[in-house]
């Protein structure tokens, strides 16, 4: 969907600043993040949504709440979204500030001394597929020219763009249904290669690439 995240290419934003004290930069700059960061690991654990459907969920919060909050506030706001969506807790709850009954899945509880197991093993998304890659290295191609209502990760400003294939990676779930409980439809994923100015005009820095991994079905033959 084109959501407040999507902001690849617009302007008046402001320019993306890296930071040079990155090393020396907090992993969390109040300690209701780091709860935050908790809250919705054990949520996960609840087992109700995929990665796919809470990146959704934090790209449909409105613009103002999604510009003009933190980052872990994101996380939150769409974390409660999900909860209530998924009737783990209520609005009337919320407003309470305290439980009133049980919620769908009590026994999914994850337990402290299982937490570091758990972010070792991750949630891989590769899976396997039958059929050959369509497209291969140094192949000719152009993204589709969609604008979904639901879940896609292909951004605004490489949508009917003329890229060059750069490397070919194993098959992974498409987040484009998975993040709507259709299920994985596994496709082949490719880095793509663009000039600058094929996506931005004249205005991009010259002799400039970009590249972003696509789906198979994001791209047709040029």
């Amino acid at each position: 969907m084109n959501g407040p995240h999507d902001l690849g290419g617009r302007g008046d934003f402001g320019a993306v600043v890296a930071n040079p004290n990155d090393a020396d930069d907090p992993v969390f700059h109040a300690d209701w993040e780091r709860r935050v960061l908790g809250i919705t690991l054990c949520c996960g654990a609840l087992g109700h949504w995929t990665l796919d459907e809470s990146r959704h969920a934090r790209e449909r919060l409105p613009p103002a709440t999604y510009h003009g909050v933190g980052y872990y506030r994101i996380w939150f706001e769409a974390l409660i979204r999900l909860l209530e969506h998924h009737g783990e807790i209520t609005g009337e709850e919320l407003e309470m500030g305290r439980m009133r009954q049980p919620g769908v899945r009590p026994e999914r509880r994850l337990a402290p001394e299982a937490v570091p197991a758990v972010l070792a093993r991750g949630a891989p998304s590769s899976r396997t597929l039958d059929t050959a890659p369509r497209f291969a290295a140094g192949d000719t191609v152009r993204t589709v020219h969609h604008h979904v209502a639901g879940h896609t990760r292909l951004p605004s400003y490489a949508r009917d763009k003329p890229g060059t294939i750069e490397a070919v990676h194993e098959p992974h779930v498409l987040p484009d249904t998975n993040a709507h409980g259709a299920g994985e439809s596994p496709q082949w994923l490719y880095t793509v290669r663009f000039d600058a100015r094929t996506l931005w005009g004249n205005g991009a820095e010259p002799d400039t690439a970009v590249t972003l991994e696509a789906w198979e079905g994001y791209l047709r033959a040029e």
